[in-house]
C-alpha cells in the first residue's frame, strides 16, 4: 500500500489497490496502519458493479467484515438496503443536511458509539467534500491548560435519555487519546464527573465550551484536516473512533448548482463504552 500524507502530514491515507476490496484480510491489513482507507474507482473491480457503483447488499457484507451492523437512522424510500443510510442535496433522493450540525464523529448518542463508518459515493456532485480531522493529533496539540479542561469533561448527548461519555478518552484498540464529541447533539457537559466536585454546565457554559472545541477543530488546528474530494466509486473504510468529521457546506448546495450528490453510508457497532483510562490522564503521559 502507498501511504500519503495530507497537506498537513497528519493522517495518513491509504489508497488501496483497487481488486483488494474483495479481499477481507488485506482491508483489515490496512486498517491496522491507517485510520482513513480510501478505494478509489471500487465499481470497476467490484463482483457486481451496478450502474457504476456497489450495490447496498455488497456494501453490506463489506461493512460485517468489521462487526456487527447497528442502523438507527431514518431510512429512505431509495435506500438500496436497511442498513445503508442513504443522504443526498436533494430530499426525493436521500436524507438531506447530514452531517452538517458540526464536527462530530458517528454515534456519540449510542452507549457504544459506532466503531467503524463506511462511505460510498453513488453520484458525484460539482463539490461537496467530506472533511477529515485526526482526534488524537488534535489533542496533543492543545495547550497543557486547555487539554486539562477538556480532559474534566464529559458530554450530555441530546438523544436517546441523555446519554453522558468522556470527552477525552483512551481509544479501545489503539490506547491512544481521542474524544467522543458531536458539536450539533450535546445537550450540556459535566464537569468532573463521578467526583464530589460534579457539575453540569448551563445553557451559555455549554454554549462557550461548544464555541472552543469548534474553534480548535475549525480555526485553530484547520491544518491537520483531509478534505476528501469525492471521485467516482469512492469507497471509504473510517476509524470512526479516531476521526471527526464534518460534511462541508456544499454538501447541500442545489442540484441545479452542482448536481446530483447521493452518499451510502453503514455503520459498525460499537462494542466498547468510553471510559477514562487510569494509565493516560495527563497530557505529559498522553498516549
Amino acid at each position: 500500500w502507498t501511504k500519503l500524507n495530507s497537506t498537513s502530514g497528519k493522517i495518513y491515507i491509504s489508497f488501496l489497490m483497487k481488486f483488494l476490496v474483495n479481499s477481507k484480510f488485506y482491508v483489515n491489513q490496512a486498517l491496522i496502519f491507517n485510520v482513513l482507507s480510501i478505494i478509489r474507482n471500487m465499481s470497476s473491480y467490484s463482483i457486481k458493479p451496478y450502474q457504476g457503483t456497489v450495490s447496498g447488499q455488497r456494501h453490506v457484507e463489506i461493512s460485517k467484515w468489521f462487526g456487527e451492523l447497528e442502523s438507527t437512522f431514518y431510512k429512505h424510500h431509495k435506500s438500496p438496503h436497511p442498513d445503508v443510510f442513504r443522504v443526498s442535496n436533494n430530499e426525493a433522493e436521500g436524507c438531506t443536511n447530514v452531517g452538517r450540525t458540526g464536527w462530530h464523529i458517528d454515534g456519540s448518542f449510542q452507549e457504544a458509539p459506532f466503531a467503524y463508518s463506511l462511505y460510498h459515493m453513488v453520484s458525484i456532485p460539482k463539490s461537496g467534500d467530506t472533511v477529515f480531522i485526526p482526534l488524537n493529533e488534535l489533542l496533543k496539540n492543545l495547550s497543557k491548560e486547555q487539554f486539562a479542561r477538556w480532559d474534566r469533561l464529559w458530554m450530555v448527548s441530546d438523544r436517546r435519555g441523555q446519554l453522558y461519555h468522556p470527552l477525552v478518552y483512551s481509544h479501545p484498540s489503539t490506547g491512544e487519546l481521542t474524544m467522543c464529541v458531536h458539536l450539533g447533539m450535546t445537550d450540556a457537559f459535566i464537569w468532573d464527573y463521578g467526583t464530589e466536585k460534579q457539575k453540569i454546565t448551563n445553557f451559555q457554559e455549554t454554549l462557550e465550551i461548544l464555541k472552543e472545541i469548534k474553534k480548535e477543530f475549525a480555526t485553530n488546528q484547520k491544518h491537520l484536516q483531509y478534505s476528501h474530494k469525492w471521485e467516482p466509486g469512492d469507497f471509504i473504510i473510517s476509524d470512526n473512533l479516531a476521526l471527526g468529521h464534518e460534511a462541508s457546506e456544499q454538501t447541500q448546495f442545489p442540484v441545479s448548482e452542482v448536481g446530483l450528490r447521493v452518499l451510502h453510508r453503514t455503520t459498525v457497532k460499537g462494542t466498547v463504552i468510553p471510559a477514562k483510562s487510569n494509565v493516560c490522564h495527563s497530557k505529559g503521559d498522553m498516549c
